[in-house]
């Protein structure tokens, strides 16, 4: 009996604090939403209410944002590096990954932590000494500035993560398709990787929101304003000295948001699977 009636209060608790969280979690988001369609006055004045609208709404933020600066072309840049790290990460982390957990043998697990450590290295330490590699291949003020150095610590953390992907699949599916027909790395491309789906996503998705919002490396390797991309585009061009444009503001950062949240909707169960695969590897 004295069970029973603990079960509605956990139950009544689990749930409150469920709300409190969303509440919490999506507040940022919200102010973002508000502010993006406020007036200058009603941003600024202190009797405004700063969750709701002290006076209309306005398209004028939008309207400055798109019109007034270059923030379609620092959104092409931002997809265009990030799937362009995508595509390297993919193409470079994969047959390592293969390689380390198939072929290499027992001093595979100890090059993979290895290169694992080397993701661990803060990008603060490294983007000095990287400027000089940038500045030796002439790629200043270029998005292939970025592209060059992104996969520096994309390339180590996936090749861990698919690591312990195919270290889960059975070596026994990749024999009995060799005794089919198929040589190894036909094995692989249409035994192995199919069942590495999950992993393979959560390399997609890490690898394309970190190339996203990295903020040094963009920051200290770009500065044409054209070349930029969202995550220093938005907080350099839009604040003016000491002047802060919230509307526009506001309304850049929710905006490059939009596509990170979608693509996490979409393909959570595929990086939790992948998350929760290198845990019990």
């Amino acid at each position: 009996m004295h069970t029973g009636s603990r079960s509605p209060a956990r139950a009544g608790g689990l749930y409150v604090a469920t709300l409190l969280f969303v509440v919490f979690s999506a507040l940022p988001f919200y102010v973002m939403l508000i502010t993006s369609f406020k007036t200058q006055g009603d941003i600024f004045s202190p009797a405004a209410n700063p969750f709701w609208f002290s006076a209309p709404p306005t398209l004028a933020n939008i309207k400055l944002l798109f019109f007034q600066t270059q923030f379609v072309q620092w959104l092409i840049n931002t997809v265009w590096v990030g799937l362009a790290v995508v595509v390297i990460t993919l193409a470079l982390s994969v047959p390592a990954a293969y390689g380390l957990a198939r072929i290499a043998g027992g001093w595979g697990e100890t090059l993979g932590i290895g290169i694992f450590l080397s993701y661990l290295v803060p990008p603060t330490l490294l983007f000095i000494p990287f400027s000089k590699v940038i500045a030796f291949l002439g790629l200043q003020n270029s998005l292939w500035a970025l592209i060059v150095a992104y996969p520096t610590f994309t390339v180590p953390f996936c090749t861990w993560l698919l690591m312990g992907f195919f270290k889960g699949i059975p070596r026994d599916i990749e024999e009995q398709a060799m005794i089919d027909g198929h040589n190894r790395f036909s094995a692989f491309i249409h035994v192995v990787l199919p069942l590495a789906l999950p992993g393979l996503m959560t390399v997609v998705v890490f690898a394309f929101t970190l190339s996203t919002s990295e903020f040094i490396y963009a920051l200290a390797f770009v500065t044409h304003t054209a070349d930029k991309t969202i995550s220093i585009a938005v907080p350099t061009e839009l604040i003016r000295g000491d002047v802060y444009h919230w509307g526009p503001l506001l309304a850049g950062a929710l905006i490059a948001s939009i596509p990170i949240a979608v693509l996490y909707t979409f393909f959570i169960d595929q990086l939790v699977a992948g998350l929760t695969s290198v845990a019990r590897n």
